[in-house]
């Protein structure tokens, strides 16, 4: 029934800061189009950017900064991502580990962004078919 997911929304102390850090740090773009919420976009995916001060409706019951969690995948070798982080000065809070993903076996980094959601990116191990 369901195919893809499409977008999700965090809530943020600052869109500017959210916003900052990942083009920085994961190279997302920003988008502010007039009247609709802020969102950072990479690929064909996006995130919209609710500032916890100036909402959009409706929303989430309870809508918090820094409580999301959610994983990405990284076209990089693990330890390069690991290295970029470092560069950018991001500390990795866990990994390189070995973790579960949806279509199979992965690395794992995890790390904060301003608002302490967690951020796992991650790169899929080669199956022992290729």
């Amino acid at each position: 029934m369901i195919d893809r997911i499409d977008h999700f929304v965090m809530t943020v102390k600052s869109i500017e800061r959210t916003c900052s850090f990942y083009r920085s740090v994961l190279g997302m773009e920003h988008h502010t189009p007039e009247g609709k919420p802020a969102s950072i976009s990479f690929g064909r995916h996006k995130i919209n950017l609710h500032q916890v001060d100036r909402t959009f409706d409706p929303k989430a019951r309870v809508p918090m900064p820094g409580s999301s969690d959610f994983c990405l995948v990284t076209s990089l070798p693990i330890a390069e991502f690991a290295v970029h982080l470092e560069h950018c000065g991001v500390e990795v809070e866990k990994g390189p580990v070995e973790r579960s993903g949806a279509t199979g076996q992965m690395v794992s980094v995890y790390f904060r962004d301003p608002d302490g959601n967690l951020v796992e990116v991650s790169q899929y191990l080669p199956t022992e078919s290729q």
